[in-house]
């Protein structure tokens, strides 16, 4: 079993419909592709509804795509974690992904 140590958790207003355990962006919708994400949406919310992000730590995010144990990794156009190409870098995958849909521990604010 797979364990999140958090250390920051922010509320956000959902911008957008957003989904557990995927990248949320700076406005509080889904994060965009290659972009900086604000962090992980603890939660499913709403557009208007709070939601939580965790934005520092070791975190559960969900995979878009296999992914390699020590890459680093950046978002998907659906807030999914994937391998950084040329976005930006929104942590370390801790666990390595098989496929797209694992969830894996990501290290943030290192």
């Amino acid at each position: 079993m797979k364990t999140q140590q958090i250390c920051l958790t922010t509320s956000v207003t959902a911008a957008a419909a957003l989904s557990r355990l995927r990248f949320v962006g700076l406005t509080g919708a889904v994060c965009a592709a290659g972009a900086k994400a604000l962090g992980i949406a603890e939660t499913a919310a709403d557009i208007g509804e709070q939601a939580p992000v965790n934005t520092h730590g070791i975190l559960l995010v969900e995979a878009g795509a296999a992914i390699a144990a020590g890459a680093e990794v950046e978002s998907d156009a659906n807030g999914k974690a994937i391998t950084k190409a040329a976005g930006i870098s929104n942590g370390f995958a801790l666990d390595a992904a098989a496929a797209a849909g694992d969830v894996i521990r990501i290290v943030r604010g290192i």
